[in-house]
C-alpha cells in the first residue's frame, strides 16, 4: 500500500467521520427520503477513496457536505428523467431491468470478498462496533449501551475500524491474506 493511500485513510477517518452523523441528519432534512441517505453517504466515501490527494482541502467538513450535496442533486435529476421505449423494444418484458453482465457479478464478489478480508483484520470488538454501525446503523450511544463500554471506545474503534477497512478496500492487489495480516495496525510502510 502506498503512503498516499495510507495518508488517504488517516484523514477520512480524522477529518470526515467524525461529521457522519451530521452529514446523515442535514441529508434527511434537506434532501432525501431517509431511505436514500444511506446510499449517499457511502458514494461519498467511495468517492472519498477514489482521491489522490486531499491536502489542497482546506475545509473537509463543507467539502464532504458539498459532495454529498451533488451526489443528492445526481439522484433527483436521475429520478425526474423518464424513459420511453416502444412496445417492440420491450420485447419479452425485460427492458428497464438492469441484468447483471458476468462481469459485474464478479467484480461485485470480489468486493465482497475484500471486505470480509478486511473485516477479519479487525478484533472481534471493532469487527462489531463496525457492523453496527455501518450495517446496522445504530448510534454511538446505542452500540456502547449494547457492548457496556463508553461512547468514546465506540468512537475511537469506529474511526480506526473504517480508516483500516477503507485502506483495503482500496489496495489495488490485497497484500496479504487476513491470517497473515496479523492485525489492523500489522502493516506499516
Amino acid at each position: 500500500m502506498t503512503k498516499a493511500r495510507e495518508d488517504l485513510a488517516k484523514w477520512v477517518g480524522s477529518e470526515i467521520l467524525p461529521h457522519e452523523r451530521d452529514l446523515r441528519l442535514w441529508l434527511q432534512r434537506r434532501f432525501v427520503a431517509a431511505t436514500e441517505v444511506e446510499d449517499i453517504v457511502q458514494e461519498c466515501y467511495c468517492r472519498l477513496a477514489r482521491m489522490t490527494d486531499v491536502a489542497r482541502i482546506a475545509e473537509p467538513r463543507a467539502y464532504l457536505f458539498t459532495i454529498a450535496r451533488n451526489i443528492a442533486l445526481e439522484h433527483r435529476r436521475r429520478a425526474s428523467v423518464v424513459r420511453f421505449e416502444s412496445l417492440s423494444e420491450m420485447g419479452d418484458g425485460q427492458a428497464g431491468i438492469d441484468l447483471l453482465s458476468p462481469e459485474r457479478i464478479l467484480a461485485a464478489r470480489q468486493d465482497v470478498g475484500r471486505l470480509q478480508s478486511a473485516l477479519a483484520t479487525l478484533s472481534e470488538r471493532a469487527r462489531r462496533i463496525f457492523l453496527m454501525r455501518k450495517v446496522e446503523g445504530l448510534s454511538q450511544k446505542a452500540i456502547a449501551e449494547a457492548l457496556g463500554v463508553t461512547e468514546t471506545v465506540v468512537e475511537n474503534d469506529a474511526s480506526r475500524s473504517l480508516r483500516t477497512v477503507l485502506r483495503l478496500m482500496t489496495e489495488a492487489e490485497p497484500e496479504a491474506a487476513p491470517s497473515q495480516a496479523g492485525g489492523a495496525h500489522a502493516r506499516s510502510h
